[in-house]
């Protein structure tokens, strides 16, 4: 696979608001409205039972206290209050763990829904996205936004949200019940609260996201570096890899104490303003009770209502950050749902119908890159049942061709035809769905040997998957392995030697049964030996199918029906094998060539 071909990424998504961001989400919650509904009721009635609390121990207070109930009998008031005061008490709990057993289904169904259509999204996003990407960096954004969003969920819904409700009914209490000035008090430094918070907390947010862009990147090194371990051994450059981990992973650390130094200057602001409305509240009240306008029962419903202020409210500031960077993390993953597909079906796509197929380029060009052109008015039909076999020297075009025809891209100029229909008119699955294909480079899942067979067509039967296995040449192989077909193949099968990760997509490809077969360079990993017991099953299983065989070694492609021979994108030669050879010309120069090559590897071993 030629790298070079591959164009650059397109712009990134414009960065989305964070009102977009709720607004995207609004919708997978509103789908349990019901739900939804009934927690918010339940958080009303468990802040009105928790404000009452203060309300009704203000009342024990007086009761109990010398000289306001004279005629009263110590005992006989407060047995109601005290009544009330627990029943008050296990309110706020019930009502609590309900609104939290309600919502719980919610926030998860939200984030499995929200999940999957990103999971669906990335797989439907075209293979230049896929080749560009950077698997750790995605994998990270993607976990720590479906994380956020249950995140942002609890923290609007079990603490913002019922922190305003509380505070709204505490100010209507202080506002009907005292002087102004409590109430004032109140607002003020709550008021400046928020703003200083809101205010310092979006200086800080660069420095959040700082911290994101160096963590997703340390990650991506760590995996890329990870999954190509064979390669760092091979060129012993562990160190290397270890030197640019660290490097990363320096400039993450830089960024996380300038986050926390930042942290650090907002919650010593938080805690001064919080302790001047604390100290102002307190005063007004002593003062109060000194001049004989308030009760004992006053000052501890003030000190009481300060505290159930105050102790959420210096949690505010941790949840409004921790909120925004929900939000941050929230927006990357939206992001990812935000890339444009490329490659989209028709709004009047068709189903491709089953049996034979015929397939026409016809006049193709295409480029990866605007600058550089890969195929030039490419020309060529397979009739239905019949093998075309496509040749030339690397870099010509030809894996391109297995790519256009899966409309993994979509050509520039021309037309790709299958039963006369433009590839651009059918739906991309019923179209995938009619090929099979060995690729040259072979990537196997981390699985058993079985499932990355299977995977051909999962709900194909056992026997069926055995005798996929055997047409392929690799039944007696597995066998011989301790754990036979269930033995795991490792990460993109590295566990097995190229020739056998090649026989496995070769079974996999016949286990398909489809009626369009590519064989893209299939026995490239094969010994010769191997390769010609293979060829004879090959060969029988493109008979009725129609074929496209993309290959360098020329040997496997002299039966094919017609043979093309492409060069720098155009084709120079079309023929049968004795054709081209009878032509002299450009296949007749690689035959002789390979051929050659053949004779001196024979020659050396010989020796």
């Amino acid at each position: 696979m030629r790298r070079s071909s591959i164009a650059l990424p397109g712009p990134l998504p414009k960065e989305r608001q964070d009102w977009q961001t709720v607004r995207s989400l609004l919708p997978y919650l509103w789908a349990y409205r019901g739900r939804v509904l009934f927690a918010l009721i339940c958080l009303l009635a468990a802040k009105f039972a928790n404000v009452g609390v203060p309300l009704v121990f203000k009342d024990m207070i007086d009761a109990l206290t010398p000289g306001l109930n004279p005629t009263q009998t110590a005992l006989l008031v407060p047995v109601g209050l005290i009544a009330a005061y627990g029943v008050l008490r296990l309110s706020v709990s019930v009502f609590t763990e309900l609104r939290e057993i309600v919502f719980a289904r919610v926030t998860q169904q939200a984030v499995r829904v929200i999940a999957l259509r990103v999971f669906r999204h990335l797989h439907a996003l075209s293979l230049r996205f896929h080749l560009e990407r950077q698997t750790g960096g995605l994998t990270r954004d993607i976990e720590r936004g479906t994380r956020a969003i249950g995140s942002l969920i609890s923290y609007t819904l079990y603490s913002i949200l019922p922190t305003l409700v509380e505070i709204s009914l505490i100010i209507g209490v202080l506002l009907t019940r005292y002087e102004a000035t409590f109430a004032l008090i109140a607002i003020g430094s709550l008021t400046f609260y928020v703003f200083f918070t809101i205010k310092v907390t979006n200086w800080r947010t660069h420095l959040r996201r700082e911290v994101n862009e160096l963590d997703s990147a340390a990650n991506t090194r760590a995996v890329d570096s990870l999954i190509n371990y064979e390669t760092v051994k091979y060129f012993n450059n562990e160190e290397f890899e270890a030197t640019r981990y660290d490097g990363q992973m320096k400039n993450w650390a830089a960024a996380q104490v300038k986050s926390q130094v930042s942290l650090s200057l907002l919650n010593m602001g938080q805690a001064l303003i919080i302790a001047a409305g604390v100290t102002a509240m307190m005063w007004r009240a002593a003062a109060g009770v000194a001049a004989g306008t308030m009760t004992i029962g006053d000052i501890v419903l003030v000190n009481a209502f300060l505290i159930q202020l105050y102790i959420p409210l210096n949690f505010l500031g941790v949840l409004y950050r921790e909120i925004r960077q929900a939000l941050t993390d929230i927006e990357r993953l939206f992001r990812l749902l935000d890339e444009n597909r490329e490659i989209r079906d028709a709004d009047d796509a068709l189903a491709l119908s089953g049996g034979a197929c015929e397939i026409r380029f016809e006049n193709v060009g295409f480029h990866y890159e605007t600058n550089r052109q890969i195929l030039f008015d490419v020309d060529f039909s397979i009739r239905a049942g019949k093998t075309v076999a496509v040749v030339g020297h690397s870099g010509s075009g030809k894996s391109t061709l297995a790519r256009l025809l899966y409309r993994f891209y979509d050509v520039q100029q021309g037309a790709i035809r299958i039963n006369g229909r433009d590839l651009r008119q059918l739906q991309q699955a019923t179209l995938r769905a009619a090929i099979g294909i060995v690729p040259q480079d072979t990537v196997l899942f981390n699985d058993s040997i079985y499932y990355n067979i299977q995977y051909g067509r999962p709900e194909a039967s056992h026997d069926e998957v055995i005798a996929a296995a055997r047409a392929a040449h690799i039944h007696d192989f597995v066998e011989r392995l301790p754990d036979k077909y269930e033995t795991r193949v490792g990460e993109r099968g590295l566990k097995l030697s190229g020739g056998e990760k090649q026989r496995v997509a070769i079974a996999r490809a016949l286990l398909k049964n489809p009626p369009i077969l590519i064989f893209d360079e299939a026995t490239s990993a094969l010994d010769s030996q191997t390769e010609k017991s293979i060829q004879a099953e090959l060969e029988q299983a493109a008979i009725g199918r129609t074929t496209l065989i993309i290959a360098h070694r020329l040997s496997t492609v002299m039966n094919a029906d017609t043979i093309i021979v492409l060069d720098g994108g155009h084709i120079v030669e079309r023929g049968t094998h004795r054709e081209l050879l009878a032509c002299n010309g450009a296949y007749a120069q690689m035959w002789a060539l390979q051929q050659q090559d053949e004779t001196d590897s024979a020659l050396v071993e010989a020796v």
